[in-house]
């Protein structure tokens, strides 16, 4: 049976799936996993440490060796899509509170307008830009980890984080930064581990939610994933078009998509505030939306403009 091949049809699949199966299971059969032992710890509690091991086999693929024209676009790119969803995310917070604006909490804002999906991005640029375009995306991944959303969380007043809690959070990403960058050998280990880790942590995530605030969750993550497309994906366009005239400015929308990933981070805030645990399930659930949405919008949006910009003589280099 060609059960993963089917899943990776799905965007997000890998990570979606599993969590709304989860779901599913836990509206439906709550008790049937929460037998204690391994079976407990992996598949209902198991999402903290498999995230932690997660992010620090990403942090390995980050190579600080990217200079000159890479790194140029990649901090444009990073601001378009990092520092804009935490702007965004900081002002919800700081007006809204944590229930955010329209019932889309900035728990799940944050996650969703700062975490890439490197995949989708690598495969946009592969095809309509150039390597440069691909190389820029390292500094664009730093916005895929829990760090930012707590950073904005915290400035806006909204939870108290520790610095021992923050470098709590982070420490695993720091370990798997240096090895990746010191030891070929262990950046090829972490890198080719961290997709075998989804599905499992995306599992025990879902065995946390259940289908009523999936199903009430899924328009306000509909429209957080627009917002995500139109916001980031529109600063990365006209970064491009104002910065780089030399290529195609499309390329820059390819950063609107939502990690997989991301849906894990408000997780991660509830570990250092227990109260926002409901919120944070909610959360999860709009990002998946979320992830979705962009997945399927993104790369129509980056073709529909890259042959738009084609027919143009000048495209608005000058």
């Amino acid at each position: 049976m060609k059960i993963m091949k089917t899943m990776q049809r799905f965007p997000g699949g890998m990570m979606v799936i599993p969590l709304l199966l989860a779901a599913v299971m836990n509206t439906l059969f709550p008790h049937v996993l929460r037998i204690g032992g391994f079976t407990e710890q992996l598949f209902i509690s198991g999402s903290s440490p498999l995230i932690a091991l997660y992010l620090l086999c990403a942090a390995a693929g980050i190579n600080v060796r990217k200079v000159g024209r890479p790194l140029e676009k990649g901090v444009v790119l990073f601001v378009a899509k990092v520092v804009s969803g935490i702007a965004i995310g900081f002002l919800v917070a700081h007006y809204f509170g944590i229930k955010g604006l329209l019932g889309v909490s900035p728990l799940a804002i944050i996650p969703a307008m700062t975490a890439i999906n490197g995949g989708l991005y690598g495969g946009l640029a592969g095809e309509f830009g150039d390597a440069t375009d691909i190389g820029a995306l390292a500094p664009v991944l730093l916005g895929c980890s829990p760090f930012f959303t707590l950073i904005a969380l915290g400035a806006s007043g909204i939870i108290s984080v520790p610095y021992m809690a923050l470098l709590a959070v982070i420490f695993p990403m720091i370990v798997g930064f240096i090895l990746g960058n010191l030891d070929d050998d262990w950046k090829a280990l972490l890198t080719s581990s961290q997709n075998f880790l989804v599905p499992f942590f995306a599992w025990s995530l879902g065995m946390h939610l259940n289908l009523h605030e999936l199903i009430s969750a899924g328009l306000q993550g509909v429209v957080l994933g627009l917002v995500t497309l139109v916001v980031t994906g529109g600063l990365g366009y006209a970064g491009y078009r104002i910065f780089f005239r030399e290529t195609k400015p499309a390329v820059g929308v390819a950063v609107g998509t939502t990690a997989g990933l991301s849906v894990a981070f408000p997780a991660v805030v509830a570990q250092i505030a227990p109260n926002f645990a409901p919120q944070a399930a909610i959360a999860a659930a709009q990002i998946s939306s979320a992830v979705i949405v962009t997945a399927i919008l993104c790369p129509l949006l980056v073709s529909v403009l890259a042959k738009r910009d084609a027919r143009e003589p000048n495209p608005i280099r000058h």
